[in-house]
């Protein structure tokens, strides 16, 4: 009988020797701190062979629409401006720390995602909505939403158009090989009208065909339709309706198969996002980058250190998109907002606690 505590006592020594030991905290009276243990470690990216690629040629690809005022176009002196562009130039800020080191290559819609799979571009950011066949049977994905748009409908004036159901038995302008082609028949057929397609095969040959009379309607994204009518010869004649007949998501576009790059261009669209929702714009960045105290801030802006490495990127790759290229909301102001010749409304492209709010949300950085 004398010998059972010290065979329970083996047995519990036993029982902490095949535990290991305990690296948990204690609390001040010795017992295991309650805390859940969190997921802060930091570790670096996996490899990404976009990014060695950029890297190495010293420049970032990015496959842009050939001409739509407000999203990407020459302007006079052959510069390539507007959101989409912007983009592309906060991606080359953050990978290269040069928001120049890009070189745009226009693309038409039938090639913009053959030209993405071949490699012939690192990003697509020409003006794409994010649909399943696209996402799950393509090759490719979707880094995340930058626009948020739906299809629509421009008239003449002169018609004296209250809404789209008006438009049966019309003739209305299309893009070919496109989701607003589609729409447009769905549109349609659920509402039992008919109507004659008149197809083009790019945004300027539909343009042209409106402008020459050969429709009665043009309809596309809405954000298309204000730009082409902020290039038409009467641009005050035109009237945009307000039916909007789908969801239109858009955003930058990669190769599926190198997570690392997707994880970058995602989180380059997220920081302008939070730089805009935090206050940090292209004037106040460096200011900012020494002096803020809140922590979001100073992880954003590259302040706390360690955040670039799980990207592949230097601590500094935020702050130097947004410092050099500007945050969402001055993207958005200055080429297709109140100091554009689009003057759109943000609407759903407001943020998510904006007064009124849209859906603009980017995760938390941290």
């Amino acid at each position: 009988m004398q010998r059972l505590p010290t065979f329970l006592t083996l047995l519990s020594l036993l029982a902490v020797v095949a535990c290991g030991p305990s690296n948990a905290p204690t609390t001040a009276a010795g017992k295991p701190d309650a805390k859940p243990v969190t997921d802060d470690a930091r570790s670096a990216a996996p490899a990404s062979r976009t990014l060695a690629a950029v890297r190495a040629r010293g420049s970032l690809r990015c496959g842009i629409n050939p001409g739509l005022a407000g999203f990407a176009f020459p302007d006079n002196r052959g510069a390539w401006r507007g959101f989409d562009v912007d983009f592309c130039r906060a991606l080359a800020a953050a990978v290269l720390g040069d928001a120049s080191k890009v070189t745009f290559v226009p693309l038409s819609n039938a090639a913009r995602i053959t030209a993405l799979k071949a490699g012939q571009i690192d990003v697509l950011a020409r003006n794409t909505t994010w649909t399943f066949s696209r996402d799950a049977g393509q090759g490719v994905d979707f880094a995340g939403i930058s626009y948020y748009d739906g299809q629509g409908f421009m008239a003449p004036r002169s018609l004296n158009l209250q809404s789209a159901t008006e438009l049966g038995g019309a003739r209305i302008c299309v893009q070919s090989g496109t989701t607003s082609e589609l729409n447009l028949r769905d549109f349609f057929a659920s509402r039992g009208l008919s109507y004659t397609p008149v197809l083009a095969a790019s945004e300027d040959k539909a343009r042209s065909l409106y402008e020459q009379d050969a429709c009665d309607a043009l309809s596309a994204d809405i954000s298309a339709l204000a730009s082409t009518r902020s290039v038409l010869s009467n641009p005050g004649g035109q009237a945009l309706l307000s039916d909007v007949i789908s969801k239109e998501p858009m955003g930058p576009v990669v190769r599926q198969g190198d997570p690392g790059w997707t994880d970058i261009v995602r989180w380059t669209l997220n920081a302008l996002i939070l730089g805009e929702e935090l206050g940090v714009t292209a004037k106040t960045a460096e200011q900012q980058r020494r002096e803020a105290t809140r922590p979001e801030i100073r992880r954003l802006l590259g302040a706390e250190p360690g955040f670039g490495a799980m990207l592949g990127l230097s601590d500094d790759w935020a702050f130097n998109a947004i410092r050099q290229v500007g945050n969402y909301g001055e993207i958005f102001e200055r080429n297709v907002g109140g100091r554009s010749a689009l003057k759109l409304e943000r609407g759903q492209n407001a943020l998510w606690n904006a007064d009124p709010s849209g859906l603009l949300y980017a995760p938390p950085m941290r």
